[in-house]
């Protein structure tokens, strides 16, 4: 078991390249990737796990960044929104009118790109159940569960700029 006291560096695998940062082992990873790595994509939203706006994938799963220390990510694959470059995930949220205000539309592209990698079968009650792990202010939950239906019903296969 590896122990952090004061402040220390760390390597971190963020979108497919590594970023060595000094941390403190308070340091939350959404910290860590907005103020030392200016990956500004997750929001800091409510701060203790219930708007899922600050949501990344670890190792391919959604993660609520303001809940994980940025030490528990070292050895595990970070990807953020600005990792997604042109994932269909994007083209659905565009196509289907997916986008609201957009504070919390990262932590749901994030939220949706992995559930079309796990569950490509998912049915509604899967990506409800899904969906239920962000806040949307501006409700705009139907339309954003009409873009994951479109990825998963193979609609837009890829997203080319």
């Amino acid at each position: 078991m590896i122990s952090y006291t004061g402040k220390s560096i760390i390597e971190l695998n963020v979108n497919g390249q590594t970023a060595s940062v000094m941390i403190q082992p308070s340091d939350t990873l959404l910290y860590v990737l907005r103020e030392k790595l200016y990956l500004t994509g997750a929001k800091p939203g409510c701060e203790n796990g219930d708007c899922g706006t600050c949501t990344v994938l670890v190792d391919g799963w959604p993660i609520k960044s303001c809940l994980m220390l940025a030490v528990e990510a070292v050895g595990h694959e970070i990807l953020t929104v600005e990792g997604l470059k042109y994932a269909p995930v994007q083209r659905a949220f565009v196509e289907q009118w997916g986008f609201q205000c957009g504070y919390c539309t990262s932590g749901f592209l994030m939220v949706c790109h992995s559930l079309s990698q796990i569950h490509p079968d998912a049915n509604d009650f899967v990506i409800e159940q899904w969906l239920q792990s962000n806040l949307c202010r501006c409700t705009g939950y139907a339309e954003i569960k009409d873009a994951v239906k479109s990825i998963l019903e193979g609609n837009i296969k890829e997203n080319k700029p």
